[in-house]
């Protein structure tokens, strides 16, 4: 089991902002959107790092669909990523197979889809706003496992 950080909370990270500010106030604005992101953390996940993918066979222009893969210790999330009318579609495969019961969440800063994945390990998620995305992975007995922010251009 890997040890994490103790939580910190709200009041913590607003004296820390301070703190680190020295004289000046840190703008309102400031501390607004760093309480937004504390908000977006997953205690106690494992972190999914992007690992490098190769183009598959056959494909001839990078520009139509990304491709990206996220490795933990035991799991492997898989992303197909496509822009369609300035949305974002993601269609992506959860490896090894799943058990019952696996859900994805598509989380950005502004809204969060979730999706039960299927048995084969696929889920998909459509008309995304471009921007920062990350993926978590919930699994019956099992940590979560939360991939990290990735920008997403159209």
């Amino acid at each position: 089991m890997t040890r994490h950080p103790p939580a910190i909370d709200d009041e913590s990270l607003v004296a820390a902002l301070r703190l680190a500010a020295g004289r000046d106030p840190v703008p309102a604005h400031i501390l607004a959107a760093a309480r937004a992101v504390f908000g977006l953390r997953v205690p106690g996940a494992a972190a999914a790092v992007p690992t490098a993918t190769a183009a598959p066979l056959g494909v001839r222009s990078a520009e139509e669909a990304r491709l990206l893969r996220f490795t933990a210790a035991d799991l492997t999330v898989e992303l197909e990523v496509t822009s369609v009318d300035g949305l974002v579609d993601l269609a992506g495969q959860v490896s090894p197979l799943p058990e019952a019961g696996t859900t994805v969440e598509v989380r950005t800063p502004h809204l969060t889809q979730s999706r039960e994945v299927s048995a084969t390990g696929q889920f998909a998620v459509t008309g995304l706003p471009p921007g920062w995305f990350s993926v978590v992975c919930r699994r019956p007995g099992h940590y979560p496992v939360v991939t990290s922010w990735t920008r997403i251009r159209p």
